[in-house]
């Protein structure tokens, strides 16, 4: 039998899908409604002081005019509904599904109305606090959200501030407008949490009206930067993740957020280190049911892969993070495209010609493009623009020299071999 329980720095649902802080998590029946569909956790919209939210308020990223979003844009801030209603209504879900995971996303200033804040999430029955570290705009002007996640030691006084005042688990929001997620990754783990989540949106501008000459979303003529979610996120949401994850020094869970859609994403996460994943965008754009087809395709998955629990899938893909200086620069590849399915579109010539090593030409009385493998660099770029599946493979190449890395090369003169003129 499969085992889908998670387990995040003492924070346990019945499956690694939770609801990250956002719209689908603004209220008690939404929550409710989450559960009833699957969704193992569900962490609530930030508290903190109400705020008066703006009109209007989202925008996004289409791609050669698709229906669906490349990416995501929001000026939204924190709950814009009273306290009391919000801790009354995460008092009744936690009755209610009390096998569900329920964490409390908070956003405060002083010290003491973080020991309030916290008094009050855990008498309404809480599993976990998730401190938002990470909202790019409006409360980072405040010296909130990302002004406090982009500062280690505003970060590592904070989590202890938080730490010292709760009994149940505590997770740090990281952001990822930083150069570099170790130093706060870090600062959370010295200030005592007992894991982080990552990555919080990014700041970013969705795009201009170009007629009217006013950033999107307008708000009355104005508009600000935004966080950016969305598919569009996610390379850099794994990035962060692997980052963390295979510092030998970070020793807290993670919980993997930015970009989720599908199974397979939720898959890459777990591998490169999360123990859960948030979800926000893909439920705003098709609601909580997508969790159903997350689940079947994790159990499949694991079946496949003959994973018993979702713990022993955690990290696996760690070993092969490397940086490049240890990749191995005899290794060799070149495209071969397959006659049969091949359609005679010829978008590999034209990429192959125009943006990469001029090695695919248009073939003569044959329908496929024809490779120069001597040529051929192995770059992928063919295989990327190919509309059709597995047409273009990429076939490793036998040569006599042995694996050599470039650190190699500069530090025991390992020979590697020469193409182009490039090495």
């Amino acid at each position: 039998m499969l085992d889908l329980t998670t387990d995040t720095g003492g924070i346990i649902s019945p499956n690694p899908f939770w609801l990250a802080s956002a719209p689908p998590t603004n209220s008690g029946g939404q929550i409710e409604r989450a559960f009833d569909a699957g969704w193992g956790g569900a962490v609530w919209k930030t508290l903190g002081t109400p705020i008066q939210n703006v009109s209007s308020r989202f925008g996004a990223n289409k791609l050669y005019g698709n229906v669906e979003p490349l990416g995501f844009n929001n000026i939204e801030l924190i709950t814009d509904r009273p306290l009391e209603t919000n801790f009354r209504e995460i008092y009744e879900v936690k009755k209610k599904y009390p096998k569900n995971a329920v964490i409390v996303s908070l956003m405060v200033e002083t010290k003491e109305e973080w020991r309030e804040i916290i008094k009050r999430s855990i008498d309404a029955g809480a599993d976990g606090l998730e401190l938002n570290f990470g909202c790019p705009h409006g409360m980072c002007e405040r010296g909130m959200g990302s002004a406090v996640g982009q500062e280690p030691a505003v970060n590592e006084r904070i989590t202890g501030w938080v730490k010292e005042y709760s009994t149940i688990p505590v997770l740090v929001k990281l952001t990822p407008n930083v150069s570099n997620i170790l130093p706060h990754g870090m600062a959370a783990q010295r200030g005592g949490a007992d894991g982080v989540s990552l990555i919080n949106t990014i700041k970013s501008i969705i795009g201009v009206d170009i007629d009217r000459y006013v950033l999107e979303p307008r708000v009355a003529g104005l508009s600000t930067n935004g966080g950016y979610c969305g598919p569009a996120v996610k390379p850099i949401a794994l990035f962060m993740t692997g980052e963390l994850g295979r510092h030998p020094d970070f020793r807290i869970p993670i919980s993997g957020i930015g970009g989720i859609s599908t199974w397979r994403d939720a898959v890459e996460f777990l591998l490169l280190g999360a123990s859960s994943v948030q979800v926000c965008t893909a439920v705003m754009l098709h609601g909580y049911r997508i969790v159903e087809d997350m689940i079947e395709g994790l159990e499949t998955y694991m079946r496949t892969h003959q994973f018993e629990r979702v713990d022993q899938m955690v990290g696996r893909a760690l070993p092969s993070f490397s940086e490049w200086g240890n990749l191995d620069l005899n290794y060799d590849t070149v495209a071969k495209i397959d006659a049969n399915s091949c359609i005679g579109c010829n978008r590999c010539v034209v990429a192959c010609q125009d943006g990469a090593h001029q090695c695919i030409t248009v073939g003569v009385d044959v329908k496929a493009p024809l490779v120069d493998e001597s040529e051929c660099v192995g770059c992928n770029l063919c295989q990327i623009v190919c509309p059709v599946p597995d047409c273009i493979t990429m076939v490793p190449v036998e040569n006599s020299l042995p694996p050599a890395s470039w650190n190699d090369h500069v530090n025991h003169g390992a020979e590697l071999r020469m193409k182009k003129g490039v090495h």
